[in-house]
């Protein structure tokens, strides 16, 4: 089997990454993914169900997250997922991405203190 680069999928939508940065911590189900980035982003993202189910149907996919047997006990049509391995590498690969461009624009006279 080949190896997939995970660079290979990047630049990943910001929807697209805090969905994945909300199942970083283990399996969920959907309305919780919708809480989780709300939380996340203090309100700043809220994600429709539509746009959500968009990003789960091409995560999945893109094998980055699997549907868990784990489901509700209450409610057996309630979906959860998890990250795969994949996803988890395609997550710490954004996240360095990001830190790489905030590190160039934190260098530019924009973050620089400007005497008035």
């Amino acid at each position: 089997m080949v190896k997939r680069d995970p660079e290979s999928l990047l630049p990943l939508t910001p929807a697209m990454f805090h969905v994945m940065v909300a199942l970083a911590d283990g399996q969920t189900h959907g309305y919780a993914i919708l809480k989780e980035v709300e939380q996340l982003t203090g309100g700043g993202v809220r994600l429709s169900t539509g746009t959500l189910y968009g990003i789960m149907k091409r995560l999945l996919s893109d094998g980055l997250i699997r549907e868990t047997a784990l489901a509700a006990k209450d409610d057996e049509r309630r979906r959860s997922y998890e990250l795969t391995a994949f996803g988890r590498d395609v997550a710490r690969a954004e996240a360095s991405r990001l830190e790489h461009t905030l590190a160039i624009a934190r260098r530019k006279a924009l973050f620089k203190h400007v005497a008035r």
